[in-house]
Order: structure tokens, then C-alpha cells, then sequence
């Protein structure tokens, strides 16, 4: 037989075989109805094989976890407090703002208003320029008076411990209620997701969301219940301490192998200034040593 002939027959024959293999794995809604065996088997295979990336990203979460803790066994929330309204007070302060400048502000602030009733009864002028520093002043101190008195008049008195009544007071959202019903009720209802738990969930690879709500559920899913309270403090001190925004202290990281780095730029060998031992003393040392030797 020509060549010819063999090579044509060779190219039907891989065109016949590319068709079928694209029908049973490919197929359409009028051949999903005449192979719905193959369509099912085909979604089983890729729900299987994605359970199985899921399985190794919850297990690896889990372990940054365990490391984690062995570096903050205590950490908790970073803002002072004594009772649930002082804490809710506080939550609301810190909003673009440092737990520092807040831990600041708030001793006089409680000090002059200690009730709830106080701040409901408080005058505007006067809160504003007690929470001037912390920024947005007039928001919070507008947010901080309607709480009260929503809790004043609605729950007497008393912050409520459920979700659903902390999201009616003005300027609480479900960060603010998740520090409030983790920190001073102990009530794992949600993952407290600020600038450092959003950074570092996507830096570690947990979660590839856009929004903190997003990314709350998505932590959701992979850290035991058990875990939300704690985990969310500690990766607030690991963001504070080693994973900072601008540069991140890797060397430092205890979860180094566990943590894909996303976003975190590499650093050249060559920029060590350090390691060169031909570097030039600074300009006063040489001087010195120029004098000297005259």
C-alpha cells in the first residue's frame, strides 16, 4: 500500500478516536440524555478529585493553626476592656483606626460615661472631641450614642449576646459583633475578619475571596468551630508581628513551609549590603583612618 494511503488512513483513524473520547467525556445536552451514566460518572470524578484538594487545604490549615498556637498560647483581643459595652464601645473606635490610639482614648471616655444610659444622655459636641483621635469622630461618636440608646431603651441597659440583636444597633456590623460575642460572651458565631486576617488568610493561601464577608465564610469552612475565637487573635498578632504588610519577616515565620508567600516579593541575594565584606566603611570612619595615618 503507498504511503500516501497509510498516512491518510492514520489521520481518520486519530480523528475517530479524538470524536469518541470527546463524546464520552464532552457531552452535550442532547448526549448527556443518551450517556447519563457517563455524565455522572464524569461529575463524580471531578467532585472527587476537588474534595481531595479541599481535604489537603483543611489539613494544612489545621496545622498553621497548631503552629501558630505554640507561638501565642494567650493571644486574645488587643483592645481594653472590662465589661461588654466598654468592649463594643472600643470595637466601634477602632474601626480605620490602631487598637494603641484607642487603648488611649477610651480610659477618659468611660471614665466620664461608664453606663450606657450615660452615653445615650451624653451631649454630641462633647463625645466628638473625647473620640476626636481616633478619626471619624463624628460617625463613631453618632454610632456609639445610637447603640446606646437603642440598648438603653430595647435590651436594658445590657448588650446583647446574639447576632441577630447586635446587627440592630447603629455602627455594629458582623465584625464588630463576632469581637463582641467571641471576646466577651465566648460565642463562636462568625470569624472576626480584620486588615490583618483578611492579609494573611490570602498571603497563606486559605482564601482567594474579595470581601471580608467572603473571606469570613471561607474561614468558616476550613477552621474547626473551635478554633474561630483563638485563630482570629492569633493571626491579628501574626500580622502585627511577622507577617507585616510591607515586609514580611519569613526567616522569622514558624509557619514558613506551610505558607505559599502570595504577594510576598522575593528578595535578591545581591541587595544584602551586609554580606559584602569589600564594603567601604561609612564617610566618618575613613576620615578617621585617613587622619591617622597622616
Amino acid at each position: 500500500m503507498p504511503l500516501a494511503c497509510l498516512a491518510i488512513r492514520r489521520l481518520q483513524r486519530k480523528s475517530s478516536l479524538r470524536q469518541r473520547c470527546l463524546r464520552y467525556f464532552l457531552p452535550s445536552d442532547r448526549q448527556g440524555k443518551r450517556y447519563p451514566r457517563r455524565g455522572l460518572i464524569l461529575s463524580k470524578l471531578s467532585q472527587k478529585a476537588s474534595d481531595k484538594t479541599e481535604s489537603q487545604l483543611a489539613r494544612r490549615c489545621r496545622s498553621i493553626v497548631t503552629e501558630l498556637r505554640k507561638v501565642y498560647p494567650d493571644a486574645g483581643c488587643a483592645l481594653t476592656h472590662k465589661n461588654p459595652l466598654e468592649l463594643l464601645v472600643a470595637t466601634i473606635l477602632s474601626a480605620q483606626c490602631t487598637d494603641a490610639r484607642v487603648n488611649k482614648v477610651t480610659p477618659a471616655l468611660f471614665e466620664r460615661y461608664p453606663e450606657a444610659t450615660d452615653l445615650a444622655a451624653s451631649q454630641r459636641a462633647e463625645l466628638e472631641e473625647l473620640v476626636h483621635t481616633t478619626g471619624f469622630f463624628r460617625n463613631k461618636a453618632k454610632a456609639i450614642q445610637g447603640a446606646a440608646s437603642r440598648i438603653t431603651n430595647e435590651f436594658g441597659g445590657t448588650v446583647p449576646s446574639s447576632m441577630e440583636e447586635l446587627l440592630t444597633l447603629p455602627g455594629v456590623a458582623r465584625k464588630t459583633a463576632n469581637v463582641v460575642l467571641g471576646t466577651a460572651f465566648t460565642v463562636a458565631e462568625g470569624f472576626v475578619v480584620d486588615t490583618h486576617v483578611f492579609r494573611l488568610s490570602h498571603r497563606m493561601g486559605l482564601a482567594k475571596t474579595k470581601t471580608p464577608e467572603q473571606t469570613e465564610r471561607r474561614l468558616m469552612e476550613l477552621v474547626p468551630r473551635k478554633d474561630w475565637i483563638d485563630f482570629a487573635h492569633i493571626l491579628i498578632h501574626h500580622g502585627r508581628n511577622v507577617c507585616t504588610a510591607r515586609s514580611a519577616k519569613c526567616a522569622d515565620c514558624v509557619v514558613e513551609s506551610l505558607c505559599p508567600k502570595i504577594g510576598v516579593p522575593e528578595k535578591k541575594p545581591g541587595n544584602n549590603k551586609a554580606a559584602n565584606p569589600a564594603e567601604k566603611p561609612p564617610p566618618k570612619e575613613r576620615i578617621t583612618e585617613a587622619s591617622r595615618k597622616k
